[in-house]
């Protein structure tokens, strides 16, 4: 496995170079990059151009830091919605696009909807309505399991995925966003090889399941990492660990949190 960071943990303010020069710097050996609104300083837009993601495609390889995959703050339960869906399709399409022109193997998306009655069920509807399309492009397409109401547990996801019927859509799984209320080592067990691409962060719950707790660290929540690490391995798992964390102490230079996470990964890997 290899270590990755989302480029939403780095300095808001650094362009794609400095981006690409700090976090290859710190160790990783992969970066998430992110479709936002337009002005942000290393963010994609649906606006981006090929001429902007041939300089992307040289920072990659002037930095040895290949684009693992393609994320997007502008999901928002689109998929819920059959008046959203032509939207959607946009936004998914030019994750793809993104993802074709700087070399990822698959994009992040959120299936939503949940305070609709049929959110779940027009979400499924939705991606098989693409699929033929995802199909051609050769993109995977990973759903992730956000607190939408409707992952609540593995088992959510994988009858989704399953009923959705495609090889190239599965779950992006993010190993923090069912802490406080699931084991993420299960959810592990129970989507096999469904797993395309991964996120990591932490969270320490204040007792049980589901009685609250804080997002932490990673290493210093309520993860037990060597098994989730071998569960993952256990699957045949072995792509890149996506950080997606962010500062919070501020007399930690963004420098030093940025190896601090690198360091993290490196020792539950």
């Amino acid at each position: 496995m290899k270590r990755s960071l989302n480029a939403w943990t780095v300095e808001s303010s650094l362009s794609f170079e400095e981006t690409f020069a700090a976090v290859s710097a710190a160790g990783f050996e992969g970066i998430e990059l992110n479709i936002d609104r337009p002005g942000a300083a290393h963010g994609l837009s649906m606006e981006t151009t090929e001429a902007e993601y041939a300089k992307i495609r040289a920072l990659s390889q002037k930095y040895s830091l290949p684009v693992v995959s393609i994320s997007t703050s502008l999901w928002g339960g689109e998929t819920g919605r059959p008046e959203k869906w032509d939207y959607a399709r946009a936004l998914l399409r030019k994750q793809i696009e993104a993802a074709k022109a700087l070399g990822a193997k698959g994009i992040l998306t959120v299936p939503g909807g949940a305070a609709l009655k049929s959110g779940r069920e027009n979400s499924i509807e939705f991606y098989r309505s693409m699929r033929g399309e995802i199909e051609r492009e050769g993109i995977f397409v990973g759903l992730e399991n956000v607190w939408n109401g409707f992952f609540l547990s593995p088992f959510d996801m994988q009858s989704m995925i399953d009923a959705i019927g495609s090889d190239m859509v599965g779950a992006y799984l993010d190993l923090g966003n069912m802490l406080a209320f699931s084991v993420p080592e299960h959810w592990v067990e129970v989507l096999g090889e469904r797993i395309g691409f991964v996120h990591l962060k932490d969270y320490k719950r204040l007792g049980s399941l589901a009685e609250g707790g804080t997002w932490e660290d990673i290493t210093h929540g309520s993860a037990n990492w060597p098994e989730i690490i071998s569960a993952l391995r256990k699957i045949g798992f072995d792509g890149y660990l996506t950080a997606e964390v962010f500062k919070a102490d501020e007399k930690m230079s963004f420098e030093e949190y940025y190896r601090k996470v690198a360091g993290e990964l490196a020792s539950i890997i």
